[in-house]
């Protein structure tokens, strides 16, 4: 009978020991499996610039512990100049992807990731006006499964002309490439418009929503006599930028964008916001939110580096000098 006894208590023992032991196995199991983070690229996978943002994302994840293969996986959609794919790629990542969060950048992969899941975080890397384009509440106070890094700065278009104006004296008429269809571009256009206006330039819009608009768009800045182009941070912009440096310059006109990778394709100088700094401080967000924080209460960020890029074979190509006062500012002279 005390033999018996003895067995059973120490059956309940064993027992009991195995149920407590189990929510600690269980959390070690959990901690250990594969963190998914989907990717939705708008651009193509053999864009050089675009790979460099991707690396700079896993470079931040990497300094947060979040390792490829160790303890996150990475599922990548890229949409390239097709934004018409953004919505089944977006839906892909999260009904076959099975990720617990999604990166992205620009208006319209946003605004697809957004219509996709209003549940699932969605951080973006980089976006023009996030409030305007009513992708969020507040910088502040985001709401719903929304943030991240917002790419406009205030006074940027204005600084922008003023190097532009430094680098061409006799600037007197500037004409802007721009997607009405993209409404974050809103508000860089309307700030742009009234720093030419306080600058006494003329001012020449040049709406292009589409590849083929873009020819005839610099052509009508050509005969309006505009000395130069302003690229944006458009999507498809981005990822045409040679086309668009190659077909003002045979207009025989300069261009000026924000990242350095417009002015890696032929345009005279860039000014703007560092993206891939941008894309290494997304990992922070993506971070956060695996360990539990609402993307909603997550505050939008303002770019914090700003990169100034000359193209001087560029502007000997035109028969334009550049200032020596401005080649010493800038953060890289291209040769």
């Amino acid at each position: 009978m005390q033999f018996d006894q003895l067995k059973r208590r120490d059956f309940i023992t064993l027992l009991g020991g195995a149920a407590a032991a189990w929510p600690l196995a269980a959390r070690a199991q959990q901690s250990d499996r594969l963190r998914r983070i989907g990717v939705l690229a708008v651009f193509e996978i053999d864009d050089p610039q675009g790979q460099a943002l991707i690396k700079s994302l896993r470079g931040g994840l990497e300094q947060r512990g979040l390792i490829e293969g160790r303890n996150i996986s990475m599922e990548i959609r890229y949409a390239g100049t097709n934004l018409a794919r953004l919505p089944a790629l977006a839906a892909e990542l999260i009904h076959q992807g099975d990720v617990e969060v999604i990166v992205t950048h620009g208006t319209p992969p946003v605004q697809a990731a957004q219509r996709a899941s209003n549940v699932l975080p969605i951080v973006f890397a980089t976006i023009g006006d996030p409030v305007g384009a009513g992708i969020v509440t507040s910088l502040a106070r985001p709401g719903g499964n929304v943030t991240g890094l917002r790419l406009i700065a205030t006074d940027l278009g204005a600084k922008r002309l003023e190097i532009l104006k430094e680098t061409l004296p006799r600037l007197n008429c500037v004409a802007m490439l721009w997607n009405p269809n993209n409404a974050s571009l809103a508000l860089q256009f309307k700030e742009t418009q009234a720093a030419a206006q306080v600058l006494g330039l003329q001012f020449q819009s040049l709406p292009a929503t589409t590849l083929d608009d873009f020819e005839p768009s610099i052509k009508a800045a050509a005969n309006a006599r505009c000395d130069a182009v302003i690229s944006t941070s458009d999507t498809i912009q981005i990822s045409q930028r040679a086309k668009i440096v190659a077909t003002a310059i045979r207009h025989g006109l300069p261009v000026i964008g924000e990242f350095r990778e417009i002015a890696d394709a032929g345009a005279i100088l860039s000014y703007g916001p560092n993206r891939a700094d941008m894309w290494r401080r997304a990992a922070e967000y993506v971070d956060k939110i695996l360990k539990g924080t609402k993307a909603g209460d997550l505050p939008v960020e303002q770019p914090t580096r700003f990169d100034l890029v000359i193209n001087v074979k560029t502007a000997k190509a035109l028969g334009l000098p550049i200032p020596p006062t401005l080649l010493a500012r800038a953060d890289e002279v291209i040769e």
